[in-house]
């Protein structure tokens, strides 16, 4: 469909303790209630605003109201109450999104998730079947490579001696420091290393579309292979050469052409 009109909202919810920005962007007129919500899970430094412009630009593509929101501990949600995460923290993220899209009476959405919150949304989809229309999942992972580490070792030293910090404190305040070490302390401890979700693959019936730069410096592409191959719902992949790990900004036209084609096709 052609470009649409969008108007944006922003709000503060409160869900079990913690208070969570949500970023609202409907297109004009408002879509019919049955349309499926499209909802952007961020990677693990990430936020509302490290999105930019991109789901603006989705949802003027699609027509779908669109919402993006800050995990607990990022960007301009409430602080971590916790930092000590154990293997099973991004499932409790993805039932944190079935709690939130309740409380929002969101009845069917499909899911945009980048890095961690492209795993985020593959358990979602596992886990709540009837709520879950489709995934686009964009530098996913399922299991614990040996470069997924090396690429953070390389995040550890420049958030050390580089701006790294600075930059990210324009996103995330006085939180960085937290979100960084929640991230990279669990990653790189050794009970960590054993982490694996290809369990929660086989019970995707949804639409899947696996997105990935064929430079990833987080994941090879043995996690796009994992994720087709197991999924029991319409697969397809969209691997692009020369890319890192964030094509929706490093290919973002391409990206919005696959992704608006993707969600099109969902019923």
């Amino acid at each position: 469909m052609p470009d649409s009109q969008i108007s944006v909202k922003e709000e503060v919810v409160l869900l079990d303790g913690a208070t969570l920005q949500l970023k609202w962007f409907y297109s004009e007129p408002q879509p019919a209630q049955d349309k499926p919500i499209l909802v952007f899970l961020h990677d693990s430094l990430g936020c509302i605003k490290l999105w930019r412009d991109f789901p603006e630009r989705l949802a003027q593509a699609t027509g779908a109201t669109t919402l993006v929101y800050d995990r607990e501990g990022y960007g301009q949600s409430s602080a971590f109450r916790s930092t000590n995460r154990e293997q099973d923290y991004l499932e409790r993220e993805a039932d944190v999104l079935e709690q939130l899209l309740a409380k929002l009476q969101v009845n069917k959405a499909i899911l945009f998730g980048h890095s961690d919150g492209g795993s985020i949304a593959l358990m979602a989809a596992a886990k709540y079947k009837s709520r879950i229309a489709g995934v686009i999942a964009e530098g996913a992972h399922v299991f614990v490579e040996g470069l997924t580490l090396a690429g953070i070792r390389t995040a550890v030293h420049d958030f050390r001696n580089t701006d790294l910090p600075q930059r990210l404190h324009k996103y995330h305040g006085a939180k960085t420091d937290q979100v960084f070490s929640a991230w990279s302390d669990t990653w790189l401890s050794p009970h960590f290393r054993s982490w694996n979700i290809e369990h929660f693959l086989p019970a995707i019936h949804c639409p899947v579309l696996v997105v990935q730069g064929e430079a990833d410096e987080y994941g090879t592409l043995a996690q796009v292979k994992a994720i087709v191959g197991q999924v029991q719902g319409p697969s397809q992949q969209l691997i692009i050469p020369g890319i890192g790990h964030t094509p929706h900004r490093q290919a973002r036209e391409l990206v919005l052409q696959k992704a608006s084609a993707f969600i099109a096709a969902i019923p």
